[in-house]
């Protein structure tokens, strides 16, 4: 396998193994596997997202550009990005955030679009296209990530069990903003890429 595409498999491994971290004290309901979550999440999360970098850094320089790493990459993305949308919908500190922060309408509009667009990424690939991301995509991507690593703030700081109790009303309505951006990016996107490869699909 190619150090690019090896990169991208570190993201797709990496989706299950963050589920059970943030999931664990959940469901153990223990305080100090919380605490040491929050001291991980965040890190694991930033060299997940690195891989993102180095996977089409080393594919460029070592001409390693395939049809199949450029599906490969972004469905590596959408796994990753969909465990920690699944993520938000719960905190352990159900007392506090007891829907989460992201509001299941946003995760389930974006679960569709995703859905669509790998439908779309393989109706390319079977008339000889494949379909590499887009500067709309890169940005709705952007978004993600920041949407994820600010829930992941409030919850690490949550389990850390710092006072942010008065700023938590604020703090979860900046997450809530955020994730609609993220639904609202991610449709404006899907719309380019079907725009831009229209012929492509009306030649299935």
């Amino acid at each position: 396998m190619k150090l690019s595409n090896k990169f991208t498999l570190a993201r797709v491994i990496f989706a299950p193994l963050f589920f059970v971290l943030y999931f664990l004290p959940i469901w153990t309901g223990n305080v100090q596997l919380a605490k040491i979550s929050a001291c991980v999440m965040i890190p694991l999360l930033a060299l997940a997202q690195l891989t993102d970098y180095w996977d089409g850094h080393y594919a460029r320089k070592s001409g390693e550009v395939t049809d199949f790493g450029k599906l490969f990459d972004p469905f590596a993305d959408v796994m990753l990005n969909l465990t920690l949308f699944i993520c938000a919908q719960h905190s352990f500190a159900k007392d506090l955030i007891p829907s989460g922060y992201m509001p299941v309408l946003c995760f389930v509009l974006i679960l569709f679009r995703e859905f669509s667009m790998n439908f779309l990424r393989m109706v390319a690939v079977s008339n000889g296209t494949a379909i590499a991301a887009r500067k709309g995509g890169k940005v709705k991507t952007v978004f993600y990530i920041t949407s994820g690593f600010f829930m992941l703030a409030i919850e690490s700081a949550l389990r850390l069990q710092l006072n942010i109790t008065d700023y938590l009303p604020g703090l979860r309505i900046a997450a809530v903003v955020l994730f609609v951006i993220c639904v609202c990016l991610s449709y404006i996107s899907f719309s380019d890429y079907i725009k831009t490869f229209a012929k492509v699909f009306k030649a299935k």
